[in-house]
């Protein structure tokens, strides 16, 4: 990959994705619907993944070797444990992402795999595991922090690279419901309709503020971790007026956690 923006052809989309469990991958509706929308968008020369799952600050970035993947979670039965994703890595990208970040502090943890948020829905969007990817901390919560990180990101869309935040716009484990035909309480409603509204209208100012101004806020975030992947992605689009929003992926899994994923451009 090319550090130069000159010889690159495909402007890339922006994309955040609702990353979903490791059971994601059992759920075969769901792995055609990733499988899909990837196979609708051109092939990426490389994928920059920020998941929900990576916080570290300064903002770190991960292996650019062959390393065995993250399994950060517990309690599965063992063969969640067992995948593999031998994707490429990424060492072009890391030097690029390095130069556009040149005025910030960029760390390395040249042991750091994949996490669940990343493999996960990699796996069923690129199942040849043959794009390069690289996986990047997300350096805070702090939603303006994030937004001009997401901006700095911007100029990797003309290099062929897929930017991809990773999460879930809502996330609270503790109203996960697993029976198939799970209600979806109103304010789960209300806050991914709300959502899904901000988005279309690029109202940078309201999902800044997302803390405040959305209905269920409290309820559909306990923690933030997994909604701001949405911000890093809001933030690497919206310099770009052709880069409207549109939504590849709705529904609601186990009753209160949105599928809304989110195409800009």
């Amino acid at each position: 990959m090319s550090t130069s923006t000159n010889s690159t052809t495909t402007n890339m989309p922006v994309i955040f994705l609702a990353h979903g469990s490791p059971l994601l991958l059992d759920d075969s509706g769901w792995v055609r619907e990733l499988g899909a929308w990837a196979g609708a968008m051109p092939k990426p020369k490389a994928v920059l993944m920020l998941s929900a799952h990576w916080l570290d600050q300064p903002i770190t970035l991960g292996a650019t070797r062959p390393v065995p993947l993250v399994y950060d979670f517990y309690g599965f039965p063992a063969r969640y444990y067992e995948t593999k994703y031998p994707a490429p890595p990424a060492p072009a990208l890391a030097e690029r992402v390095r130069d556009l970040l040149r005025a910030e502090p960029v760390a390395q943890d040249p042991e750091r795999g994949l996490d669940h948020g990343a493999y996960v829905p990699l796996v069923a969007m690129y199942p040849g595991a043959d794009v390069p990817v690289l996986q990047a901390s997300l350096p805070s919560l702090d939603p303006t922090a994030l937004f001009s990180f997401g901006r700095a990101l911007a100029p990797l869309r003309r290099e062929g690279v897929l930017i991809v935040g990773s999460g879930f716009l809502t996330h609270n484990l503790r109203t996960v419901d697993f029976r198939p035909d799970a209600p979806t309480p109103a304010w789960a409603a209300e806050f991914d309709a709300w959502a899904g509204d901000v988005l279309v209208r690029r109202d940078v100012d309201a999902l800044l503020d997302y803390r405040a101004r959305a209905p269920g806020v409290r309820q559909a975030l306990p923690t933030h971790e997994h909604f701001v992947p949405v911000v890093v992605s809001m933030g690497a689009a919206i310099d770009d007026s052709a880069a409207t929003a549109r939504f590849p992926i709705t529904g609601f899994a186990y009753g209160t956690a949105t599928r809304r994923s989110v195409q800009f451009g």
